[in-house]
């Protein structure tokens, strides 16, 4: 990031982090988690007012408007938040691009307004590398999701390749659920393919690191690959050495 970005940058990772800390909180009941967000979108709103509870929420502000930063995106990351606690399962994969359009697609918005790049086709291609980077982590996760009782996996598409959900606990890798997971992998990789696209318009240093960060998540697809798709038992992770490689595929 260029050095007069970076307080910017942090300012909204930790306004992302506050929140993420607040519905990942152990111990605590998701009825009151779900209440804690909610408290935080109200000093969301009190610090677009320009009534601030603290210094960090004056100095949200202050990037917010410094940078013309579109305030909806903020409240679409905290209702993703708040979703995860109270919905645990997806009827159709609409369902679950919809909660990609508030989980991940913001964040790749808010960097492009750092960079005052706003038009409608690069937001488009940004949001297919967001929703195609949430869906790998939800596929990496499978296992580590279904203990705290989420599964991403639209319910229609597990009754279409024979996957029930009781597969997910007996941890039962057949050819069904590869056939399953196989299917979800091959459409996120066009989903990183349609948004390549944006790279050859974002300048030279943005470029790189969205690059590295689209061969990040296109290393964790081929290790699902090589898994033999068994993500119920295994997890595929990144090695030192991948990264790496991918810092050095970044610059060609």
């Amino acid at each position: 990031m260029p050095k007069h970005l970076r307080k910017h940058v942090a300012v909204v990772y930790q306004f992302a982090r506050q929140a993420d800390d607040i519905a990942d909180e152990a111990g605590v009941s998701e009825e009151s988690r779900v209440k804690s967000l909610n408290e935080y979108e109200i000093s969301l709103e009190n610090c677009l007012a320009r009534k601030y509870e603290n210094e960090f929420w004056e100095a949200l502000n202050h990037t917010i408007n410094e940078y013309n930063l579109t305030s909806r995106y903020f409240f679409d990351l905290l209702s993703a938040f708040r979703q995860d606690l109270v919905k645990k399962r997806y009827s159709t994969f609409d369902d679950v691009i919809d909660y990609c359009r508030r989980s991940a697609n913001p964040v790749g918005r808010i960097i492009l307004e750092f960079f005052d790049i706003r038009d409608e086709k690069s937001m488009l291609y940004s949001d297919s590398i967001c929703t195609a980077l949430q869906l790998t982590n939800f596929y990496q996760d499978i296992s580590v999701d279904f203990q705290k009782g989420r599964i991403y996996i639209p319910i229609d598409e597990m009754e279409k390749f024979g996957v029930p959900e009781n597969q997910f606990e007996l941890r039962k890798n057949n050819t069904n659920f590869e056939q399953l997971v196989g299917y979800q992998v091959d459409r996120t990789k066009r989903l990183f393919e349609v948004g390549s696209k944006l790279l050859d318009s974002l300048p030279k240093g943005l470029k790189r690191q969205i690059r590295m960060t689209m061969l990040g998540g296109g290393a964790i697809l081929r290790k699902i690959e090589k898994l033999n798709y068994d993500l119920l038992n295994q997890r595929p992770s990144l090695s030192k050495s991948d990264f790496i490689k991918i810092f050095l595929k970044s610059f060609l």
